[in-house]
């Protein structure tokens, strides 16, 4: 079923996916959220059947009895992190059928394009700091810089999994003499209502505390920190040091360091704006990237996605009809702008 002019967004990150149908006008005509995208534990190809229901969901939901056929599908995947991941992910959406082309970018990607404004400016560098790191940055250009992001075999320091786990290490050894003593020792298992860290370390070893709860972690770090604690505070203090470096060597990457660029700062942990790291990110900016502008952006990386989707139709559209006249010309920046305020504004 053709969609005259639409577009399929997608964001797809670590915890939750988002699917929206996009009018060419900017116009949200379905959406759908479902659960985590993780094609390296799943593969891709199971990884693409699991946004199947969420693109018939969308479908629905703009009144549509079958998945629609689009002019683009425009898909920002958190675990596509390198170039022959992109690849087959983009074969694996090709190939469902969902639109006319495909393209398939990182989702730190559609977080830089969220905090980028609608002018047609495409250079800024963007840092998500979620569940996990990552950083991407455009130049004027359009080159690209990146990163692996793939944890610490690709040299990544951060996010809220491992600050939690950061959070149980330095309790654990602040508990036992290891380390620096650290009002962690005593926060973390007061947090899971237990009476100390060999009971929280018994109880994560033998299942009775799962796993899966240490992510409730990275709060509590920042809580702790935020209360003057040396030990957390000094996690915290590395945690903005990472951010920086990432974007500083971006920045660097593309030419930018001295240009007024947008540093776009997303993901759970930075959209949080805990005072103590949001803070010395923008010191360390100021001091070792003076163009850099930060910029915090809150909405669902959906936008970005959609965003580009707009993007990539109006300079389609541009092609085809050749060099517009002025009055044309004015029009098409007119319509533009309409559609990208309304998208902004549907995910406000």
């Amino acid at each position: 079923m053709g969609v005259t002019g639409a577009s399929l967004a997608v964001d797809a990150g670590n915890s939750k996916t988002d699917v929206a149908l996009v009018g060419p006008d900017g116009a949200v005509l379905g959406q759908a959220r479902g659960g985590g995208f993780r094609p390296a534990v799943t593969g891709a190809g199971a990884a693409v059947a699991g946004l199947a229901p969420l693109v018939a969901e969308a479908a629905a939901r703009a009144g549509l009895a079958a998945p629609p056929v689009v002019e683009h599908v425009q898909a920002c995947l958190a675990n596509a992190d390198l170039p022959v991941e992109e690849r087959a992910l983009a074969a694996e959406i090709g190939a469902r059928g969902w639109g006319r082309s495909v393209t398939v970018v990182n989702d730190t990607f559609a977080l830089l394009r969220a905090g980028l404004p609608d002018d047609g400016s495409v250079a800024g560098v963007a840092v998500v700091c979620g569940a996990g790191i990552n950083c991407a940055g455009v130049a004027p250009d359009g080159r690209t810089a990146r990163f692996p992001a793939i944890g610490r075999i690709s040299g990544d320091w951060g996010g809220g999994g491992f600050l939690a786990e950061e959070a149980l290490w330095w309790a654990a050894r602040a508990d036992d003499g290891r380390g620096e003593p650290s009002e962690l020792a005593r926060a973390v298992p007061a947090h899971f209502g237990l009476s100390g860290m060999p009971e929280v370390i018994e109880a994560l070893h033998l299942g009775r505390v799962a796993r899966s709860r240490c992510h409730e972690l990275a709060p509590l770090l920042f809580a702790v920190a935020a209360g003057g604690d040396p030990v957390a505070r000094a996690v915290v203090a590395r945690q903005a040091e990472e951010v920086v470096t990432m974007a500083v060597v971006a920045l660097g990457r593309l030419g930018l360091l001295a240009t007024r660029v947008p540093v776009v700062l997303g993901g759970g942990v930075l959209a949080a704006r805990h005072p103590l790291l949001h803070d010395r990110v923008v010191e360390l900016l100021a001091e070792r990237a003076p163009g850099a502008v930060p910029r915090v952006v809150t909405a669902p990386p959906v936008l970005g996605a959609g965003l580009l989707a707009l993007d990539r139709a109006r300079a389609s559209e541009r092609a085809s009809e050749g060099a517009p006249r002025e009055a044309r010309r004015e029009a098409d920046r007119e319509a533009r702008r309409e559609a990208h305020t309304r998208l902004r504004a549907h995910f406000a």
